[in-house]
């Protein structure tokens, strides 16, 4: 199994081809691909580079596949006996990336496996 730890949003995270995950923000287009390149460590099967801080020519692609606001969340402060309150809420700006590809140096090392769109219709046209 391949996989990279990342670095994006001020957070670390490990990634695997085929998947997706939510992280802060990208400046980017919804339907349009994006590479990461702070790239921490890679593990092909069994080699495992580690990066000091990144792996060179690491570099993570993948596609955006929708942007929206994450749950409320709210932080009361309070001091007893004081009357002091106070109620702030804040909502975080998200991002759906699906990793298609890890690669190194520009070879490859893992990509996303191809699914069959309509496994059903190919089915019923072999009959």
């Amino acid at each position: 199994m391949t996989y990279a730890i990342i670095e994006t949003g001020g957070k670390q995270m490990r990634v695997e081809p085929g998947r997706f995950y939510e992280i802060e923000l990208l400046p980017v287009e919804e339907e349009s691909d994006y590479t990461i390149d702070k790239v921490l460590l890679v593990h092909d099967e069994n080699n495992i580079t580690v990066g000091q801080p990144y792996v060179e020519g690491a570099t993570v692609e993948g596609t955006v596949l929708r942007h929206w606001r994450a749950k409320k969340v709210l932080v009361y402060k309070m001091q007893p006996k004081k009357k002091t309150r106070k109620k702030r809420g804040h909502r975080q700006e998200m991002t759906r990336f699906l990793i298609n590809s890890i690669s190194v140096n520009g070879n490859v090392i893992a990509t996303a496996p191809e699914q069959p769109e309509n496994s059903a219709e190919t089915e019923n046209s072999a009959e």
